[in-house]
């Protein structure tokens, strides 16, 4: 499975305006594309950054899916007054406790490592940290999506509320401390987002 995140750094007064126009008229322009199996959309309430995620059977429909969405997402950027950003992904871990339920919360780590340890990062996420996490109170869910050729990753963690999301900022930072030590890695950014839109439809992956 595969993933494209489209970030906007947006102006905060048009987020309202953004989420109706990715539920209205994105999201049902990118499950009409074949391949595509779900569409989530972060916000940041605060810092104005909504980031846009496809999901996609493989990275050959997620390629033929980019060019078909490119003007509606350039219309999404017209709405919040930002300038759409991209990134693929492969989807290498999703665990899903339950499903979200409204008010939920995502906190996303950004971590780079060294290309060549990519495959161990991603099983020391799977085999040590989920597990830690799985024990957070309120933990809903988490994935890791990983970039093999520039070693970058990105963690996130899915939670019932944000004040279960706030009860675990400090347990999270010793969890992603040890982490990134073992994987000789470095902590790029750590964001905290509401969860907008949630079809994101993808299986396990552990």
């Amino acid at each position: 499975m595969y993933a494209r995140s489209t970030t906007i750094e947006a102006r905060p007064d048009t987020l309202n305006a953004g989420v109706t126009h990715v539920r209205d008229q994105l999201m049902p322009a990118a499950l009409d594309v074949d391949g595509c199996v779900g569409l989530s959309l972060l916000v940041g309430p605060v810092s104005g950054r909504c980031v846009v995620t496809t999901a996609w059977r493989s990275a050959e429909a997620m390629q033929a899916g980019a060019a078909r969405l490119r003007p509606a997402y350039a219309r999404l950027g017209a709405v919040l007054h930002g300038r759409p950003d991209d990134e693929e992904w492969e989807i290498a871990v999703v665990r899903r406790a339950h499903r979200a339920p409204p008010g939920a919360c995502v906190r996303a780590v950004r971590v780079q490592v060294e290309p060549e340890r990519i495959d161990h990062g991603v099983d020391l996420y799977r085999m040590v940290l989920l597990p830690q996490m799985e024990e957070f109170p309120g933990f809903s869910s988490a994935s890791l999506w990983v970039d093999r050729t520039s070693g970058h990753a990105v963690s996130s963690v899915t939670f019932d509320s944000h004040e279960a999301m706030r009860r675990t900022r400090n347990l999270a930072a010793v969890v992603r401390e040890r982490g990134t030590q073992e994987a000789s890695g470095e902590v790029l950014d750590v964001d905290e987002f509401e969860l907008a839109l949630a079809h994101l439809h993808v299986p396990e992956l552990i």
